[in-house]
């Protein structure tokens, strides 16, 4: 993780932000349409802070600059960060966030102006950030600066916006037609008595007109915005990359330019405010996601021509339907073998063979392998393949020839996923190959106590991730261990393998909303140990009615099924420390495992032997 020295790409910042009369400028990880991960031409906080990680949002002054992460990324932003910023530890008590940081910068000089890129944040983000100047006074004030200016510092080396084909998704992988979803979202505008709603989140055009793309690494999604009317449906998106026969799977869907939607949206707004004004009528509103950012809002009138909403379109998404539920259990037995057929060969060359292997040379094999199986398109984030101290760091990524030897005798945390035609998948698991420390093991197993935990419960329709969190924690609270991370976040069909709004997590977010019956999540807790190990477990589940002996207040129960079919590894559990019932389980699991993947082995010995043993009985 090598620094980048910004020193110079700051001082043409700062040239700029003079020019545009601002004294403070905001650059979020986030494209236009709220990504997480953003293709090349978008990572912009990346070019101009040298911190790579996924989350993240710089603020930068004439004087200072500041970078605010999460607890996933304190270890790689010490790193990657030079010495001309500030970390801002985003969680950590007595740290102030990005925004106060900011407003406090405002704040020490009259009228001073924080500017920031209307396309890269939200609507209710910029709306929070101006009342919370107003309220600290000073005349401070938010401007929305339609150039880019990082764009203008990266100049001609700024990468080209991607331009690849788009796919049309079968109803055998989709289970559902366009046009039903659609259907769907105008019943939510009747029943809201609203104009339209503006699809803008890349994930949720691709699923609501089966349509996939290659825009975005690992997410196969493709730079787009849609508009669902009562009477129309039109697709923003660059023509020449849709397939041919495209024109049967969008039959009664309008295709524009990708650029026209600020232009069409805007006088789709001033023409219902003609009418409307004749008419005296009230004027109905326009829907906009609460993840919109704060230019299509403007574009639209402003926060009085629209209503801000959780994205119906996110909450169909999130709700699998049986052929999609199937696929995800489908693809995850394909990867689950996948999965340990590598660990089989990584074990075998690093124990038998002695051979010197690193990072990234241990994850490309591991994608070889999986390219060999079935409706395999692609990773579905970067493997973290990861060796003794390099595990701590949670979301860390191998860079061919700068990254570890992978060490025998330490811990190896492996956390990867794959999109298939049929699933996304995304599975960690920690080894050791060599003996492992009492610490090590004994964390390795309230690790997986909370995995279990979370694999066991039931729970009362209504109740959200938030409520179902510390069951993950509560055996590593019990010895003062904790995690820095959520413990799940949905999972996408075919689609982003962080998929909202739900989650498992102390987020507020997570409490606004229940899990239902065919939502797809994670289940990961972890212990991290800077400079020395790391440990993480991770299974796919979804979410299904369950039995019980009684239904309190005639409400159905909810529980997890899991689908993630990679054996845990047998030398890290100290069986002691495992009650009854989850010896049960674990036994239970394993046995699964094999059944279900043991058929791909019939010709590789050495996967064989491997899969047995470490689904051996206890």
């Amino acid at each position: 993780m090598d620094k980048v020295n910004t020193t110079d790409r700051l001082a043409r910042l700062r040239e700029l932000m003079s020019q545009n009369k601002v004294d403070i400028y905001i650059v979020p990880s986030e494209d236009s349409h709220q990504s997480e991960y953003v293709a090349l031409t978008d990572m912009r906080r990346g070019y101009i802070s040298g911190f790579s990680g996924s989350a993240g949002t710089a603020v930068i002054t004439h004087d200072k600059a500041a970078l605010a992460t999460d607890g996933r990324y304190f270890n790689q932003a010490g790193k990657q960060l030079d010495g001309n910023w500030n970390l801002l530890k985003q969680g950590l008590q007595d740290v102030l966030t990005w925004q106060e940081w900011a407003i406090e910068q405002a704040s020490s000089g009259d009228g001073k102006a924080i500017g920031v890129d209307p396309t890269t944040v939200t609507a209710p983000e910029a709306r929070k950030l101006a009342e919370k100047l107003k309220k600290k006074g000073g005349g401070g004030k938010l401007v929305a600066v339609r150039e880019n200016l990082v764009d203008a510092v990266w100049g001609k080396e700024k990468p080209e916006r991607p331009s690849e084909k788009i796919m049309v998704l079968g109803q055998e992988y989709t289970g559902k037609n366009s046009g039903e979803k659609i259907e769907e979202v105008r019943k939510e505008l009747e029943k809201r008595k609203a104009r339209g709603f503006v699809v803008s989140m890349l994930d949720e055009v691709a699923w609501l007109f089966n349509l996939r793309g290659q825009d975005i690494p690992y997410n196969p999604v493709f730079f787009s915005y849609a508009v669902v009317t009562p009477k129309a449906a039109t697709l923003y998106v660059d023509e020449n990359k849709l397939p041919e026969g495209a024109e049967k799977a969008l039959e009664g869907v309008t295709i524009r330019p990708y650029e026209a939607v600020f232009g069409d949206i805007a006088a789709l707004s001033q023409e219902d405010q003609a009418v409307n004004g004749t008419s005296g009528g009230k004027a109905a509103k326009y829907l906009i996601s609460t993840k919109a950012s704060w230019a299509l809002s403007q574009a639209l009138g402003g926060e009085e021509k629209v209503e801000e909403l959780r994205s119906p379109v996110g909450d169909a998404k999130a709700v699998k339907n049986k052929t999609e539920l199937e696929g995800m259990r489908q693809c995850h037995i394909r990867d689950g073998a996948a999965l340990t057929k590598y660990f089989a060969w990584l074990e075998n060359e690093l124990i038998e063979k002695k051979s010197t292997l690193d990072e990234v040379q241990a994850a490309d094999k591991l994608e070889a392998i999986r390219k060999t199986h079935d409706k395999f398109v692609g990773l579905s984030f970067p493997t973290i393949s990861s060796t003794g101290a390099n595990a701590a760091v949670i979301h860390y990524q191998p860079e061919e020839g700068n990254c570890s030897t992978i060490d025998p005798s330490k811990v190896y945390l492996c956390d990867s996923g794959a999109q298939y035609l049929d699933g996304t998948t995304d599975t960690t698991r920690t080894l050791h190959f060599g003996e492992p420390t009492t610490a090590e093991r004994e964390a390795y197993t309230l690790v997986l106590k909370g995995n279990i935990a979370l694999e066991l419960v039931k729970f009362p329709k209504g109740t959200s991730g938030f409520a179902l969190d510390t069951l993950a924690r509560q055996y590593l609270w019990q010895y003062g261990l904790d995690y820095r991370h959520g413990t799940g976040h949905g999972v996408g069909s075919f689609l982003n393998v962080h998929e909202g709004p739900i989650g498992i997590g102390t987020r507020v977010q997570y409490s606004e909303v229940p899990l239902a019956v065919g939502n797809v999540i994670s289940d990961e807790p972890g212990y991290y140990e800077d400079g020395n190990f790391g440990i993480r477990i991770e299974n796919i589940v979804m979410v299904k009615e369950v039995e019980t002996k009684h239904k309190f207040g005639d409400k159905p129960y909810l529980g997890f099924e899991h689908v993630t079919m990679v054996p845990m590894c047998r030398k890290l559990i100290d069986v002691e420390l495992l009650s009854e019932i989850e010896r049960t389980w674990l036994n239970s699991y394993h046995k699964e495992v094999l059944q279900k993947t043991s058929s791909y082995f019939k010709d590789d010995e050495l996967s064989r032997k491997w899969l047995e043993r470490e689904c051996a009985p206890y």
